[in-house]
């Protein structure tokens, strides 16, 4: 699979995440001090931060789904599926871990745009989902990210994100 996205000239990752450096874990505890969000919109369970090309930083998140989510109350009655737009916030959540909570105090991360968003398979109760993101630019307050959601590392969900760091209100 990921040669037929690089030879459409789109790859998703620069690299081998394999083969790339671990650079800090992260628990829930963790994640809640750069991510906003809290139960029942906080979307990640556990987080990856590495190195990734030309000093680039990756995420890795995993989300599992437990099936008692509100999202998957009437979506859908006797065949759950996780809908596309919660599959977005979880890229973009995804995407978020790779601020710097430390160098952005008082700031909140908000969602600017989705282009390119493609659902590849379902994503049902049971799944683990692992998400991926890079950023690959950043102007001023502005965050430019690919991301991409695998459950068996089967792509599920594909996505380019951005998001802005806004100062919080005093």
């Amino acid at each position: 699979m990921e040669n037929q996205r690089e030879e459409r000239g789109r790859p998703i990752f620069n690299g081998d995440l394999c083969a790339q450096r671990m650079a800090k874990k992260m628990d829930k505890t963790e994640i809640k001090k750069i991510l906003p969000h809290r139960e029942s919109m906080l979307l990640i369970d556990e987080a990856e931060l590495q190195d990734g090309i030309s000093e680039s930083k990756v995420s890795v998140a995993k989300y599992t789904v437990r099936g008692d989510e509100f999202f998957l109350q009437g979506h859908f009655p006797g065949n759950p599926v996780v809908p596309g737009v919660i599959l977005c916030e979880m890229m973009a959540q995804s995407a978020c871990l790779l601020v710097d909570a430390n160098d952005n105090e008082n700031c909140t991360p908000f969602f600017t745009s989705m282009d390119k968003v493609k659902f590849k398979s379902k994503v049902v109760p049971g799944d683990c989902v692992i998400f991926k993101s890079e950023v690959v630019r950043q102007k001023s307050i502005f965050y430019f990210v690919k991301s991409a959601g695998y459950v068996n590392d089967v792509l599920c969900v594909t996505g380019e994100l951005s998001f802005a760091l806004v100062k919080n209100e005093q």
